[in-house]
């Protein structure tokens, strides 16, 4: 079966990073320029950051999703999205996962804080686990 790419944005904090790579599959950094120039191959989850910490002229949503999300191919082929946020950015929690998600009509399928606990990265892979069985039935 099919796992799932994950492709994601990580700042030099390695926080985003640190939880895409303990969900055990294949994951990419949209950070490195031969990911965020690449098409995907089959439908993918992203995993992004929220930056925006109040202040209206910041945007939320980091330069390098919003250039792989140029791709129409890219986009067609986007089944979820998941976010990694920071309480103390109040309201703008989870902004970007929560826009890019409206803006696609595609769900959220999970939320976490930082970097995440043991509890977070256990229940993501569950989530990730069965929307796998749910794509392979579809186009099995």
């Amino acid at each position: 079966m099919r796992r799932t790419p994950v492709y994601y944005y990580s700042s030099s904090s390695g926080l985003v990073a640190t939880f895409a790579e303990r969900l055990e599959r294949p994951a990419f950094n949209l950070a490195e320029r031969e990911h965020r120039l690449s098409e995907v191959d089959g439908p993918w989850v992203l995993l992004t950051p929220s930056y925006k910490t109040g202040n209206d002229a910041n945007d939320t949503i980091p330069e390098a999703v919003r250039r792989f999300l140029r791709s129409e191919r890219n986009r067609r082929a986007l089944v979820g999205v998941m976010g990694s946020g920071n309480r103390n950015f109040g309201r703008y929690y989870q902004k970007a996962a929560r826009e890019i998600a409206q803006r696609s009509g595609r769900p959220i399928l999970f939320e976490f804080e930082l970097a995440g606990t043991p509890w977070d990265v256990e229940e993501c892979r569950r989530i990730l686990d069965e929307l796998d069985e749910g794509l392979a039935r579809r186009t099995g």
